[in-house]
């Protein structure tokens, strides 16, 4: 059996090459180090990762940036909007620090404590990053808001504001600009669009990136807007007003961030081109005659968990029949988009699983 990969990139974009049956022992979701294998699996996963990373390093460098001068800017106009924008940035950086250290996480190989990984550390961290940095920022600009929605009227020169927050937007959206493009290219591939992509992967960090990337940009506009209408009409609580929509601009994203963490933690199904894709590979294997049950989960970013009841065609041997296990097993194994891959029998007279079912989501 060839498991290729689907019609690129599930999550994955190396060809898959068959694996000696002794790269893992049977269930226990660790490669031998020495097999050419895992340093195939290496490659991609370190490809998959660097991509991530570099996108997260991009935004992190840019909003310290945007973050040191809309402090300065804040302080110098005491606009309420520029303080819950440089806010927002401190809480962007903050964010994205604790990116990293998932995505750093996250690549730790399997071991005997845990044998499908380390991948769902970057959902921790992710939802480490969304809920204490976001919220932080959230509250911050509402309740920046809410003390200067009465203050009294002041002499207001936003120059230095305005620019600041037109270079911000220039730095985030090149920022939102090479999140959108890494998710169009993984979404083109899957025939879904770049935010569809987004919003569904495995990959918290890319999610993470984008809509803070997204709310940046929304929020600058925001900002600019409230500080313009302030500067024109002499009225404060435009300016207040901007802070405290910022603010809720990032409760929204960190509440969806928090809800998207948390169903990959709690076990999260892939989907049912992934899903049809497994069972079709289990199918036209010529080893085996049916499928009755068939278990795919998320276990880490572009790593999935199959668990598979599948009847072996002929009538063989017990020792037979576990080395033909171990082989269809380890086949799953070499495509990096399986992080463990389980077999066992079907109980007689099973309810089998076909492609037919499968497009009609029964």
């Amino acid at each position: 059996m060839n498991v290729r990969p689907p019609n690129r990139p599930l999550d994955s974009s190396n060809s898959v090459q068959s694996v000696p049956q002794s790269s893992r022992a049977r269930g226990t979701g660790r490669p031998n180090p020495n097999s050419e294998y895992t340093a195939d699996k290496a490659t991609e996963g370190g490809e998959a990762h660097s991509g991530s990373l570099i996108t997260v390093l991009i935004a992190v460098g840019a909003n310290v940036i945007i973050a040191i001068a809309k402090t300065i800017a804040a302080f110098m106009t005491g606009s309420a909007s520029m303080i819950a924008e440089s806010a927002h940035s401190w809480a962007d950086a903050g964010n994205g620090t604790l990116l990293i250290v998932a995505e750093k996480k996250a690549i730790k190989p399997a071991d005997e404590s845990h044998p499908l990984g380390y991948g769902k550390e970057s959902y921790v961290w992710s939802m480490i990053a969304a809920f204490g940095v976001f919220m932080a920022g959230s509250i911050v600009s509402i309740y920046t808001g809410i003390t200067e929605w009465n203050a009294a009227e002041s002499e207001t020169n936003y120059t230095i504001g305005f620019i600041v927050l037109a270079v911000a937007f220039l730095l985030e959206g090149f920022s939102l600009v090479q999140a959108y493009l890494q998710s169009k290219k993984h979404g083109q591939a899957m025939n879904v669009s770049a935010i569809g992509y987004v919003v569904n992967t495995s990959n918290p960090t890319l999610r993470g990136v984008f809509f803070e990337d997204l709310a940046a940009v929304t929020g600058l506009v925001i900002a600019a807007a409230a500080m313009g209408m302030h500067a024109y009409t002499g009225e404060p609580f435009w300016d207040a007003l901007g802070s405290i929509i910022v603010g809720l601009l990032l409760g929204a994203v960190a509440i969806f961030l928090i809800s998207r963490n948390r169903d990959f933690l709690v076990g999260y199904k892939v989907s049912e081109k992934i899903h049809g894709y497994a069972l079709s590979e289990l199918l036209n294997h010529p080893d085996i005659d049916s499928v009755s049950y068939l278990h795919l989960e998320w276990v880490g970013p572009r790593k999935i968990f199959m668990v598979a009841a599948v009847d072996i065609a002929g009538n063989q041997k017990e020792q037979e029949l576990a080395q033909k296990f171990e082989d269809i097993e380890n086949q799953f194994r070499s495509n990096p988009l399986f992080q463990e891959a389980i077999l066992t029998l079907s109980v007689p007279n099973a309810e089998v699983l076909t492609l037919e079912k499968q497009a009609l989501g029964q």
